[in-house]
């Protein structure tokens, strides 16, 4: 199995906008996960094989996980950046899940091939 490639991390000014582009996602749930400094890691945004996301509260509204990703790719379209999303970005990618409450998971949990991240700073 190739590790998932993240690209498009950088710089930019409060308000700015960046888009995440990772290949190599291979598996029926992928998402975007960060860590930042000195904190724990946050699942960001997930999609699955049939299209359902899941975001983060704080970033509903400003990120967006295309609909159009080809089969092996996954992007994250961040708008609105504020200095509370500079952080180190993953991509992560593995098969969709089973919940415990019918339907199924997609989450942080369901991924089993994680990238090596990429630097996001957001100037104030």
């Amino acid at each position: 199995q190739v590790r998932p490639q993240e690209s498009g991390g950088g710089s930019v000014q409060a308000g700015g906008s960046l888009r995440l582009s990772c290949a190599e996602a291979a598996g029926t749930c992928k998402g975007w996960f960060r860590q930042a400094q000195g904190k724990s890691r946050e699942e960001v945004a997930t999609i699955d094989v049939d299209g359902t996301t899941k975001y983060l509260d704080s970033v509903t509204g400003r990120f967006t996980i295309p609909q159009d990703n080809a089969k092996l790719t996954v992007d994250l379209q961040m708008d609105n950046l504020t200095p509370e999303a500079s952080a180190t970005y993953y991509c992560a990618a593995g098969p969709r899940g089973q919940s415990t409450g019918g339907g199924y998971y997609c989450g942080t949990h369901a991924m089993d091939y994680w990238g090596q991240g990429t630097e996001v700073a957001i100037s104030p």
